[in-house]
C-alpha cells in the first residue's frame, strides 16, 4: 500500500484567498492616500509660509529704504512698487494727546507701511519717527 502524501502547498488552508489579498491591497491603498494627503497639506503650509515671509521681508525693506531721512521726512503719502509688491507709506500725527514743550524741536509722527503681494495678501507695519517741528513765522 502506498501512501500518497500531499505537499503543504496543496492543502486547502495553505496561502491567502483572493479576498484576503484584496483586503490587504485596500488597506495599503488607504495608507498611501492618507500619506499623500498629509504631504499635500504640508506642501500648502510651506508655500503659505514662504509667501508670508516674502511679504514681511518686502515690508521691512520698504520700511528701511523707502522712508526718507529724518531731515527730509514730511507728512503725507508715498507709494511705489518693489518686486511686484505694491507699497504705501503714510506719515501723519499720532493719535493721542502729546504735550510737547515749545523748546523741543521734534514731534513724534506715526509712519504706517502697507505692502500688498501679487496674490492680494496685505501686511502692515507701524513705527514712530521724530520729525522737526514746523516753524511758525
Amino acid at each position: 500500500m502506498s501512501t500518497v502524501r500531499h505537499a503543504a502547498i496543496d492543502r486547502r488552508d495553505a496561502g491567502f484567498t483572493i479576498l484576503e489579498v484584496l483586503i490587504a491591497l485596500a488597506v495599503v491603498a488607504a495608507a498611501i492616500v492618507a500619506i499623500g494627503m498629509v504631504m499635500a497639506t504640508n506642501t500648502r503650509g510651506v508655500r503659505k509660509l514662504e509667501q508670508h515671509f516674502a511679504l514681511m521681508q518686502t515690508a521691512q525693506t520698504v520700511l528701511a529704504t523707502a522712508i526718507l531721512p529724518r531731515r527730509d521726512l514730511a507728512k503725507g503719502r508715498l507709494s511705489g512698487e518693489l518686486r511686484d509688491y505694491g507699497w504705501q507709506v503714510d506719515i501723519g500725527p499720532i493719535n493721542g494727546d502729546f504735550i510737547i514743550g515749545k523748546e523741543v524741536p521734534w514731534t513724534p509722527e506715526l509712519v504706517k507701511v502697507r505692502v500688498r503681494s501679487p496674490s492680494g495678501a496685505i501686511a502692515e507695519l507701524s513705527t514712530v519717527r521724530l520729525m522737526r517741528k514746523e516753524r511758525k513765522q
